[in-house]
């Protein structure tokens, strides 16, 4: 088959050499002209992708930025990023041009599949009628049209594109079945679902339940703070029960491209239907609280030693969004850095994932150096290659925010 996938970022490029390695010619499109530049050259721009893994597919992968290429694929799948706006709003934008150049270049019996996050009704009340626009073809009818979420967890290895599972909802039982037989390529188990509606739903469903969750620990955590409680104690404590508990970790907040996103995009759509949604917005609140209530715990800490924030040398342990990834994507560290310099506070970071952040203008410090510098280290992301407990016993005041220090006994250690 001839495959064609718009967006070659997270989801998209591995999506795309998953089916060049099945032996299919992919198509990969994106308005990003450096980004097909380095494709087209074996450079990979994202981690889960290694330029030696790229290397072995490339040869059946074709960049380009020309949507108009997509007319000789069998199947399209829409890749693309799907934010929200400066109001915490749905921003449809790269969707809808991505549609909209799609559309001259689609033609009858290809199918079409979206799995960029997005609330109910998007597949159906939007992407079709943008695709029928200038093609004149209908969904359903000229051609396949479905709805699959992406499950892309960044750096994760045991579970793949392969061996998860992969929802569809097609517009009618027939777009479901070419869906299914077309991700059958690549995927071990499809799981159809009645409609995109339902396909839709699932992956908000996904990651709101994680949204929520994880604002329970964290405000349990705030409690247990004013408790003078460990939470990580009582966290170990709970999981012990062998039914009815799953374990969840408290943290500075929530960042990656679904959990801080993806739940307001279900309160949107529900406002349509009169239904406020006040357990995610609940959550989403006490979640984008929590690097606030960091920086007060990185106030208190520095208080201890007769120390003020304006001044202070404070060295970021980690600032992706999560261990073990270069992924910044609504990465809490961001706002823990503005708070602080907006305190005055002089910011370093060590990461062995992000050697620069430019908006900052920062790099990455060396270790070592950077540990007998600071007077506070603070643990933001608890990389797996580095040794928290050397970090602990070396620096002269660490505050740890993922629990990565409890084993050190040290009067120079707190916790979240």
């Amino acid at each position: 088959m001839i495959i064609g996938v718009v967006g070659l970022g997270y989801v998209g490029l591995p999506l795309a050499v998953a089916f060049a390695e099945a032996g299919d010619t992919v198509i990969g499109v994106d308005v990003d002209q450096r980004k097909v530049r380095e494709l087209a050259a074996g450079r990979s721009h994202i981690e889960d992708i290694p330029d030696e893994r790229l290397a072995g597919a490339v040869h059946n992968i074709e960049t380009t930025t020309d949507f108009g290429e997509l007319n000789r694929a069998d199947a399209v799948l829409i890749c693309v990023p799907t934010p929200l706006n400066v109001n915490r709003e749905p921003d449809l934008g790269p969707m809808i041009s991505a549609a909209k150049a799609l559309s001259p270049a689609l033609r009858r019996d290809q199918v079409i599949v979206l799995e960029s996050t997005t609330y109910p009704g998007t597949t159906r009340e939007d992407l079709a009628p943008l695709l029928q626009a200038d093609s004149g073809l209908i969904a359903g009818e000229d051609y396949a049209l479905a709805f699959s979420p992406e499950r892309v967890d960044p750096g994760r290895t045991d579970y793949t594109i392969r061996n998860t599972p992969k929802v569809i909802g097609g517009l009618t039982p027939g777009c479901t079945r070419r869906a299914c037989d077309l991700y059958s390529r690549v995927c071990d188990q499809v799981v159809p679902v009645s409609s995109p509606e339902a396909a839709e739903m699932s992956k908000l469903l996904e990651n709101i339940f994680r949204s929520v969750n994880i604002a329970l620990v964290n405000e349990l955590a705030m409690v247990a703070d004013r408790m003078d409680i460990d939470v990580w104690e009582v966290i170990e404590a709970a999981a012990t029960k062998p039914f009815g508990f799953m374990r969840f970790e408290p943290g500075p907040g929530m960042g990656g491209h679904c959990l801080p996103v993806d739940p307001f995009y279900l309160t949107w759509k529900a406002r349509e239907y009169d239904m406020p949604t006040e357990f995610i917005e609940l959550a989403g609140k006490v979640n984008t609280h929590m690097p606030y209530f960091c920086v007060e715990r990185i106030e208190r800490a520095l208080n201890s030693v007769s120390k003020a924030v304006r001044g202070s040398r404070v060295l970021l342990m980690g600032v992706a969004y999560k261990p073990g990834v270069g992924d910044m994507r609504e990465s809490p560290a961001l706002k823990i850095i503005r708070l602080l310099r907006e305190r005055g506070a002089e910011i370093s970071y060590h990461d062995p994932h992000v050697p620069a952040l430019e908006s900052f203008g920062l790099r990455s410090a060396e270790l070592e150096p950077a540990l007998v510098d600071a007077e506070l280290v603070v643990i933001v992301t608890a990389h797996p290659e580095i040794d928290h407990a050397h970090v602990a016993r070396t620096a002269a005041l660490t505050l740890d925010l993922r629990g990565a220090t409890r084993d050190v006994e040290s009067a120079t250690v707190s916790q979240l």
